[in-house]
């Protein structure tokens, strides 16, 4: 096996090392701990729809346009693709010139150093933990809502030793840790099952939705700024850019449709996990373009789509005096309660495939840092015969049923969305780093006009994130401050890059 180089001359310098992409490559392949390749194009498009199309298409967007946007709430949607898909680009860059588990954190670790690395794996894995958790908890209270529909009595939550335990979380989340251990195969397939149902629910949404349309309802597009209903200068339910500006609490107009598109973002997180799963796609070179592309084209379709029938249907102002707006908010609101029904069902079939993808992602990126020795190498032993990551996969699946069974992982939605920007942030400053010290790499997809659009990319996103609010940034910082703690306490002393041999 390549060894790898002694840079560890000093403290600046050990943080500054980076991996090179040939050592990157040759640890993907090192027996034991190596992943297989089975995925097309077909699954990778289908993986990132899977994971993109869940709650956020029936509850965000109401949401964003009730509290932030109103009518032009599409408008937020556009923006929040526009950002995602130019941080794609860099990302589709990437992950055709290494093709290999990690995501993020890998790109960083080639470009940027070893620290920056570590934080942005930090990142994605509150990322991952978080999303995974907070979806299997919304799997669950969808889950009993679908037991009323069709007059089944069953408790959502069951008492263990006088604690309420919620077990629709726990179930849906052993269900497909299980299929994740028997093969990433197995498991794309159930998932392109749910995908296709939940689409044509999502079709079906929006062909009856426009039924209801009334153009009255999209005017004015863009309401006018108006100051937040019980915001009163409360620090923490502000953004971080009006708190820091001194601007007044608002919602609605430009600044409305901006913190839409912040909220929104949540419905985009998929595509960055997507680039989690390269080390299992064949042909990855050609096909990790064309499956996330494809995808997150069908997505923002879909989205659009969504948020033209919603707003048509129903007056903003409905929305916004809804105390949780939805998709089924609109549809009861016109008489159309038997589509809030079936509304129920697509968001079961939505959040179930988001679950196992998240699941997926989460253990391949503790997968690359593990193997890179900045988590216990042990966690990287991967299945002799279906080479996928047992330890690791119970693992994580214990780590987000525990979290959605037993807390109120809800209260963290946010911090799924500054997860996600920042490391949209860093691949896209990372590409250009890239281009510039191995102008020779073999790149089967280059992102276009660069270094403009990945800075613009990394701009926008950064805007995005400083749309969120104070409470989400301090959170942010806690999480950020522990990370460093356990990377100085353990992840730089037994980093395999610098050590001798």
């Amino acid at each position: 096996m390549p060894s790898f180089r002694n840079r560890k001359a000093g403290f600046l310098p050990s943080l500054l090392r980076t991996k090179s992409i040939e050592q990157t490559i040759a640890d993907a392949a090192e027996p034991g701990r190596e992943l297989k390749r089975s995925l097309s194009a077909w699954d990778l498009m289908i993986l990132g729809v899977a994971v993109a199309v869940g709650a956020g298409i029936f509850s965000v967007g109401a949401r964003a346009a009730g509290s932030f946007a109103g009518p032009a709430v599409t408008l937020s949607f556009l923006l929040a693709a526009l950002a995602c898909a130019l941080a794609i680009m860099c990302y589709a860059e990437f992950a055709s010139s290494i093709p290999v588990a990690g995501s993020a954190y890998t790109y960083t670790y080639a470009t940027l150093g070893e620290f920056l690395a570590w934080i942005i794996g930090w990142d994605l894995i509150l990322e991952l933990l978080t999303a995974g958790a907070v979806i299997a908890k919304y799997w669950g209270i969808y889950l009993a809502m679908v037991f009323q529909l069709f007059d089944v009595d069953i408790p959502g939550t069951v008492d263990v030793a006088g604690i309420g335990v919620d077990w629709g979380p726990l179930f849906i989340v052993a269900v497909f840790t299980g299929l994740l251990i028997l093969g990433t195969k197995i498991s794309a397939q159930v998932n392109n099952v749910f995908t296709l149902l939940k689409v044509g629910i999502v079709v079906f949404v929006i062909v009856v939705g426009l039924t209801y349309f009334d153009p009255a309802n999209l005017k004015p597009f863009v309401p006018p700024a108006m100051p937040a209903q019980g915001s009163d200068g409360e620090v923490w339910t502000q953004s971080l850019l009006a708190w820091a500006t001194g601007a007044e609490p608002a919602k609605y107009g430009l600044a409305g449709v901006l913190s839409g598109a912040a909220l929104v973002f949540f419905a985009f997180i998929g595509f960055d996990v997507v680039a989690t799963s390269a080390e299992e796609v064949k042909d990855p070179q050609r096909t990790l373009p064309l499956g996330i592309f494809g995808g997150l084209a069908l997505v923002t379709l879909l989205y659009v789509g969504v948020a033209l029938a919603l707003t048509g249907m129903v007056p903003y102002t409905l929305l916004a005096e809804a105390e949780n707006p939805s998709l089924a908010t609109a549809f009861v609101a016109v008489g159309a309660g038997w589509a809030a029904q079936v509304i129920s069902i697509g968001i079961l079939a939505g959040l179930t495939t988001v679950i196992m993808v998240l699941l997926m992602g989460l253990s391949r990126v503790l997968l690359a840092m593990s193997r890179d020795g900045l988590l216990p190498r042990w966690l990287s032993v991967t299945s002799a015969k279906r080479k996928t990551p047992v330890r690791l996969q119970l693992i994580t699946g214990a780590a987000v049923a525990l979290l959605a069974g037993f807390t109120q992982v809800e209260i963290l939605e946010e911090m799924i969305n500054i997860g996600t920007l920042s490391a949209f942030v860093l691949v896209s400053l990372a590409v250009v780093v890239l281009r510039c010290t191995r102008p020779d790499l073999p790149r089967a997809y280059r992102v276009p006009w660069s270094p403009v659009l990945p800075v613009i990319a990394a701009l926008l996103c950064f805007y995005l994130m400083l749309n969120l609010t104070t409470l989400t940034w301090l959170r942010f910082g806690v999480w950020l401050v522990l990370g460093t703690v356990v990377y100085f306490l353990y992840g730089r002393r037994h980093a395999r890059v610098g050590q001798p041999g």
